[in-house]
């Protein structure tokens, strides 16, 4: 179990916020406050059927988790003066259903913010319309890099890029286990790509020897296209190949395939993978479980467990969930509260009426949130300001954090 829990009933005090110097110019035109308390839906967009359902679900309960503490007034945020309602969308992390969510979740008008999408290729191909209907979306999880370049002023996430991420893969193989023969594959999705260059170009900048493939994902785990029982001869190619490492991006599904034909082919290199894979479903998808032993992946998301509120987060989760938090629980639950934080801001500066997707775009360019993760500030194409890659690593059937890398 990747997370402390703590008994429950303690209560949650997750971020403080730390008020930015922010503009009066979006709510100049304010009317004074209404006396009837107006309701907000905050959406979460991702993968919550098909082969990296878990993902989603990590999500999805964090989300609602955050609205569900918000509406108690027991939060940090205390008595708000509106009230919150939870709705979850399901784009099974696909580039081709994506756009057809954001129509409907821009099209109705209680929708202030979403959480997501989820996944690089589906937030890709959804942004246009949240961005033509000034909808504000902050990923918990999307990092390919070129997300920040298209002019999106809608556009949030608070977790590092691929352009973070990649390059600190190849240097902590480099320098931590001083490695550098490496067998480079992605599963041809968007995120998979984005990071397997980015961690090519910084590989092939320390002098690696870098072999490079990719294995399509499979219709059974992405929005792939390839077969489950094509991992075979993947593997056998690259045990031919004959890597110190071989370095998977892609997510947790396919990879565990891919485990478990090198476990048959008895190849005995090392493997890593980036935060598509960090899941404990990655070992559970594993035959045998035991052949994801020694498997590091990184993600520029924290294990967390070590404060009281930490393990009340947690506690509040599994009540909620049933399940233990995971990859980017916390990270969607600071995305959320991030989305609260700054609309309450809003009210207490010009009043509920003053809540709108425009002056929720705009106040979110210049918030400062303390989360459970990691301090929010954006920057002005929506990346988050910090840096911060953690490395993990399967260690006897258990993912253990081994620090920054």
């Amino acid at each position: 179990m990747r997370h402390l829990l703590l008994k429950a009933g303690v209560p949650l005090v997750a971020g403080a916020l730390v008020l930015a110097s922010l503009s009066g110019a979006a709510f100049a035109n304010a009317k004074p406050l209404a006396t009837a308390k107006p309701t907000f839906v905050i959406a979460y967009e991702g993968p919550l059927s098909g082969g990296n359902l878990q993902l989603g679900l990590d999500m999805e309960f964090s989300v609602q988790y955050a609205v569900n503490q918000a509406n108690s007034g027991k939060s940090q945020f205390g008595k708000l003066p509106f009230k919150l309602k939870f709705l979850a969308k399901d784009d099974q992390g696909s580039a081709t259903k994506s756009p057809t969510i954001a129509e409907e979740l821009a099209a109705n008008k209680s929708v202030i913010g979403v959480v997501g999408p989820a996944f690089s290729g589906a937030t890709r191909a959804a942004e246009p319309t949240f961005s033509e209907y000034h909808l504000a979306t902050v990923s918990p999880s999307a990092s390919l890099p070129a997300l920040a370049t298209y002019g999106w002023h809608n556009f949030f996430r608070v977790i590092p890029s691929d352009f973070v991420q990649g390059p600190a893969d190849a240097l902590y193989i480099d320098h931590t286990l001083h490695l550098n023969k490496f067998f480079v594959v992605n599963d041809a999705s968007t995120y998979g790509v984005g990071l397997a260059n980015a961690f090519t170009t910084q590989a092939r900048k320390d002098h690696a020897k870098v072999t490079l493939g990719s294995f399509n994902g499979t219709t059974q785990c992405t929005d792939g296209t390839g077969s489950t029982t094509q991992y075979p001869d993947d593997a056998a190619l690259v045990k031919a190949a004959h890597p110190q490492v071989l370095f998977y991006a892609g997510y947790y599904c396919d990879l565990g395939l891919l485990l478990s034909a090198l476990h048959r082919v008895g190849y005995t290199g090392k493997v890593f993978s980036g935060d598509g894979s960090d899941s404990a479903t990655l070992i559970s998808g594993t035959n045998p479980h035991s052949a994801a032993n020694g498997v590091y992946a990184s993600c520029g998301c924290a294990v967390l467990g070590t404060t009281k509120t930490d393990k009340a987060f947690a506690t509040g989760f599994k009540a909620l969930a049933h399940f233990a938090p995971a990859i980017y629980s916390a990270e969607s639950f600071d995305a959320a509260n991030t989305i609260i934080d700054t609309m309450k801001l809003i009210a207490e500066h010009a009043g509920t009426v003053a809540i709108t997707r425009q002056n929720l775009v705009t106040a979110l360019h210049q918030i400062t949130y303390v989360g459970l993760t990691k301090t929010i500030a954006f920057k002005a194409d929506g990346d988050i300001a910090g840096t911060t890659i953690y490395v993990n690593k399967v260690e006897r059937g258990t993912f253990v954090q081994l620090g920054v890398e």
